[in-house]
């Protein structure tokens, strides 16, 4: 059998044995690979893509990717100054989550494992799995922080940012596609 018709018969038989409604859906589900832009853009060293830095109180998040320029593939942020300590341990529902440690030391926990992080290495929280970080060295940790699919985490670092933080429970988190665990790591 040739190849073209190969996969014509296996897409017409898969297409038999979904429902139409389950192919829609899938099909949702997956974010675009078109840029909202076609040009590219430059974020310069320690600057925000539109020139406003959001503090979450352990540190000061740098949007370097948004939502809107990757059709929701694709969210990038840059944690600057981390000390004192970091997100309460959560998870995603739909969104895996990728941290690069710069510099500094910062302690992970992704599902029931601790693991210590110094500069150049990374980890992934993928979705649906617990995880929280602090840092724990004698500077302040930089990491970089990609979440993919983008989903609601954009809204959700604005909706956050200090001075007038929402209370961010159990109820707040899951309108933003997590659910809250537990407390902060210690360390």
């Amino acid at each position: 059998m040739k190849r073209r018709s190969f996969f014509t018969s296996a897409l017409q038989s898969a297409a038999a044995l979904l429902p139409a409604a389950a192919i829609e859906k899938l099909a949702m589900a997956q974010p675009s690979a078109v840029p909202a832009s076609e040009q590219g853009h430059i974020v310069a060293a320690n600057q925000d893509r539109f020139g406003e830095p959001h503090s979450l109180g352990f540190s000061t998040i740098l949007f370097k990717v948004a939502t809107r320029e990757t059709g929701g593939g694709l969210f990038v942020i840059e944690h600057v100054n981390l000390m004192n300590g970091g997100p309460r341990l959560h998870l995603h529902l739909y969104q895996d989550e990728w941290f690069y440690v710069m510099e500094g030391e910062v302690l992970f926990q992704i599902g029931d494992t601790r693991k210590l992080l110094r500069a150049g290495e990374s980890v992934l929280g993928p979705r649906n799995v617990p995880h929280a970080f602090a840092p724990v060295g004698k500077t302040p940790g930089h990491m970089l922080i990609a979440f993919t699919p983008a989903g609601k985490m954009e809204q959700f670092f604005l909706d956050t940012a200090i001075p007038n933080p929402p209370k961010t429970d159990a109820a707040f988190f899951r309108k933003y596609d997590m659910e809250l665990l537990g407390p902060a790591l210690t360390v």
